[in-house]
């Protein structure tokens, strides 16, 4: 096993055993052999991910540069190199940012909004062209909201707030998220490098306990043993208030629903969750509490 990072401090991430292979930044010219020799599947990982405060003057060239021409770069290397497998980790935001009743699909037509996520389309589009032309076989997966030890932004930050006992105005909202835990997607992404009806796929993958934000806050307030604070306003005065504040975007999250549906993955390569939300939340508290 061999893993590509940045600096020598990231081996530190890698399993044990791994051996890690210092890369320059990822982008349309990045130097792949030495991480590529020799290896049979490659997992892609790497991004150019939400930035919390945007300073970019073209956000989608920024995000173009790394996610979509960075990760071409490496299908190409990667089949001149006799790769047979690659296993691309792309986001549920290239089916859009909300649902409306009915889960998310393979199947939908893809509607990516922000550049983050448009970098993530046109990457797929790319891999499914190289592969056409080369043979590389290509696996996509569409993860929803990650969590689990190491976790930041977002996440993160609601840690932070249910464990200093801030009050939530959530008390009201009934949406519905799909989240998957570290443990699960892993999992999955194994499975998709082994086997064999993977090749060629798009799978959109959950834990399959879909919740919503208060029962989520719950849920985190349970794991790290404090009592969440929750009181009633109804969302659509929520969303006008944070609107006015600048925080539309991350209340369209607490508040919106994003669901999927993770039928297909677990009908073609039989795979099942590992942990459940609650186990899973239970191992982002303990990474989190012994982080402070």
């Amino acid at each position: 096993m061999r893993g590509a990072v940045r600096s020598s401090a990231g081996a530190a991430s890698l399993p044990d055993g791994a051996e890690a292979i210092e890369i320059e930044e990822i982008g349309p010219s990045t130097d792949w052999s030495n991480a590529l020799q020799n290896m049979h599947s490659v997992v892609h990982l790497a991004a150019r991910v939400h930035i919390m405060e945007e300073a970019a003057v073209d956000p989608l060239s920024e995000f173009r540069y790394v996610n979509t021409a960075g990760t071409e770069h490496l299908a190409r290397a990667a089949a001149k190199a006799d790769v047979r497998r690659l296993v691309y980790a792309s986001s549920v935001k290239v089916n859009g940012e909300r649902t409306m009743g009915v889960p998310f699909t393979e199947d939908d037509e893809p509607a990516p909004e922000d550049p983050y996520a448009i970098s993530k389309w046109e990457a797929e589009q790319a891999l499914q062209r190289i592969s056409s032309e080369s043979g590389l076989e290509i696996v996509v997966v569409r993860p929803p909201l990650v969590y689990g030890p190491g976790v930041k932004g977002n996440f993160l930050r609601l840690m932070q707030w249910v464990e200093k006992g801030i009050p939530f105005p959530l008390s009201m909202v009934c949406n519905r998220r799909s989240l998957i835990a570290l443990d699960n997607l892993v999992d999955v992404l194994v499975s998709c490098v082994e086997h064999p009806q993977a090749s060629g796929q798009t799978f959109l993958v959950a834990d399959g306990e879909d919740l919503s934000t208060p029962e989520l806050l719950r849920h985190v307030a349970e794991a790290l043993g404090r009592r969440v604070r929750l009181f009633p306003v109804p969302p659509l005065l929520l969303q006008v208030g944070a609107k006015l504040l600048g925080m539309g975007g991350i209340t369209n999250r607490l508040c919106g629903s994003l669901v999927v549906d993770s039928c297909k993955v677990k009908k073609l390569l039989n795979w099942r969750p590992l942990v459940s939300v609650e186990e899973g939340l239970q191992h982002t508290a303990r990474w989190y509490l012994s982080e402070r």
